[in-house]
């Protein structure tokens, strides 16, 4: 069916059981950013097709809000639906409940799938809705069950044992430590929604997220047992023993309504912005509305997780070498396009040792597709590159031991002034990021505004985050802390990876990013505390060339070209001649 066609058999659906409108959030029911093909509900209403968004729609009309990194590629596709693009945090753009409440008056139903929804969103939506005459929400409907008629299964896809050498902590250890963390929130026990904290907590993996490497499933944890929910035809005998030697019991995904109803003990924990509210209804004890102690504790990478992350960098950054010593004669010689380079790189990464799969789908953006924050190329949008301009190639890789995640802008030919004073700035911001000294306990908002300070002297700013947690062989992004200019409390820790990766994007001429993947580890003690300081665990040329030289400080071009030296010194005996002298030009100092 088209979009059209979706959206007039929805509205069937909503008539019958009399509803005003329905709203599509882009979750599941463990709130995963990216989820299964069987949730992607919002996709298939709205024809969008990014991570973030909601779909709202109603009789008569429907919108679509979205963020800053989906604005052009959301006006692109939904073109021709009758879908409302509404650009969140720009000025004038109601919000969903006041757009609701102007579309459908005071008294209205409004329809939502309560398994796709967090307590939070929903409890919000709720008090939202009630101030604007009274309209209710229903979210015991799924419409998408009578009318998305080919709708994917919820995957079926094995699960694997970690190995203990790359997780550092036995199962039964962790599941100590949450015990242990629970009994300090006075909680009982409970619900583990979020598919990368279940895999952590058990060091099981599995493939039933595109790119992420989890398994759909719910962990629920007493202080005499715990039960993983989950489809067993996915669990080998290896797996299944090794479940019970750790003190797991297993039970079918479909039951965990049931168990938590049956749950026995005086109260539970739930993570009120993870679990989805249907399961928040079926409890029957007293309630702990906590965060889920397991989020930061996964971010604080032990000492073989950070072995890990290190083995695995090295190992991308041969690859993204070898990959950058080919481009620019490739794309000289001709016949390069976004999907080709996307292509050659992804087969350098699997050459490589303990390669699984891809962090993320590649983005290439070739000049004004660079400036799409979130591109990625189609048959129907890739083009050719030839040797001028700015190529934005933000890619990486799912190892063993560890998870990847690098941006590099690259000059293929001649840049206009305005590209290379652009480059240099967010060069500048993501520099100011690697030399930072911070006191520990710092929240990545107070440290956010170092990568945009220069940018905006210029009237220049970018509007999603500057930086996001990485998982170990998990998700590539990883929370709760960040670099973001809005308000995020959580604390930066020693231990904790991040990324730092301002940008610039320009509709319609080009983009540039740069990121490294960064380690948070302790500098010095002093009267006032314990500081903390950033090390780069990506290793990979930043290209000099785009630079304006007299835009950078001294202690940026510094920590270039020491960065630069280090990359070279820990490369280059993993290269051949030809690719080391390329890394050995790539690396050249740049003078003051």
């Amino acid at each position: 069916m088209t979009v059209t066609q979706r959206l007039e058999a929805l509205r069937e659906v909503m008539k019958r059981e009399h509803l005003a409108a329905f709203i599509f959030p882009s979750t599941d029911p463990h709130q995963g950013e990216y989820v299964p093909d069987h949730w992607k509900g919002r996709e298939f209403i709205s024809g969008f097709n990014g991570s973030a968004g909601t779909a709202v729609v109603t009789l008569t009309s429907a919108a679509l809000w979205t963020d800053s990194r989906y604005f052009i590629a959301a006006a692109d596709q939904l073109k021709g639906t009758g879908i409302q693009l509404m650009k969140l945090k720009m000025p004038d753009t109601p919000t969903i409940a006041e757009w609701i409440g102007s579309e459908c008056g005071a008294g209205a139903e409004v329809g939502l799938d309560g398994y796709c929804s967090s307590v939070n969103s929903v409890k919000e939506l709720i008090a939202d809705l009630r101030q604007l005459g009274g309209i209710t929400l229903r979210t015991n409907l799924d419409p998408l069950a009578r009318i998305w008629t080919d709708r994917p299964t919820i995957p079926e896809h094995p699960v694997e044992i970690y190995p203990l050498k790359y997780a550092g902590e036995s199962c039964h250890e962790k599941i100590a430590r949450i015990r242990k963390a629970l009994r300090q929130k006075h909680a009982d026990g409970m619900l583990m929604s979020a598919l990368d904290d279940i895999a952590w907590t058990l060091n099981l993996r599995g493939t039933d997220v595109h790119c992420n490497p989890v398994f759909v499933s719910y962990l629920l944890i007493s202080t005499q047992s715990v039960t993983l929910y989950i489809n067993k035809v996915k669990l080998s005998p290896e797996v299944l023993a090794y479940l019970k030697a750790e003190g797991v019991g297993v039970a079918p995904y479909e039951a965990v309504a049931k168990g938590l109803k049956d749950y026995f003990e005086y109260n539970i924990l739930l993570d009120p912005d993870e679990v989805n509210y249907t399961l928040f209804k079926q409890v029957n004890c007293e309630i702990v509305e906590a965060e889920s102690p397991v989020k930061r504790m996964k971010t604080i990478k032990n000492a073989a997780e950070i072995e890990g992350f290190k083995s695995a960098m090295l190992k991308d950054g041969i690859a993204m070498v070898k990959f950058l010593s080919w481009l620019k004669p490739a794309v000289e010689a001709g016949g390069q396009t976004e999907i080709s380079i996307d292509k050659k790189l992804t087969s350098l990464r699997a050459e490589q040792p303990l390669y699984r799969d891809i962090s993320f789908d590649t983005i290439a953006g070739y000049q004004a597709h660079g400036a799409i924050v979130h591109y990625e190329a189609t048959p129907e949008t890739d083009i050719p590159l030839k040797p001028e301009g700015f190529l934005l190639l933000d890619s990486g890789a799912q190892y063993l031991d560890g998870t990847t995640d690098i941006t590099r802008t690259i000059a293929l030919g001649p840049l206009t002034e305005e590209q290379k004073r652009v480059y240099t700035l967010v060069l500048k911001g993501h520099i100011q990021i690697e030399l930072c000294k911070f006191p520990a306990g710092a929240s990545g908002t107070q440290i956010d505004i170092l990568a945009r300070e220069a940018l905006w002297r210029e009237g220049l700013n970018y509007l999603h985050g500057t930086g996001h947690g990485v998982g170990t062989y998990l998700n590539v992004h990883e929370g709760p802390h960040q670099f973001r200019m809005e308000w995020k409390p959580a604390p930066l820790v020693a231990g904790m990876t991040i990324t730092d990766e301002p940008g610039i994007y320009l509709e319609g001429k080009f983009g540039v990013r740069v990121e490294n993947t960064l380690l948070i580890t302790p500098y010095k003690e002093t009267q006032f505390g314990q500081f903390l300081r950033f090390e780069s665990l990506t290793l990979c040329p930043i290209d000099t060339t785009p630079i304006i030289k007299d835009l950078l400080l001294a202690e940026e071009i510094d920590w270039l070209n020491q960065y630069h030296q280090r990359v070279f010194d820990t490369l280059s005996p993993h290269l051949d001649d030809d690719v080391k002298a390329w890394l050995k030009e790539a690396c050249h100092p740049v003078k003051f």
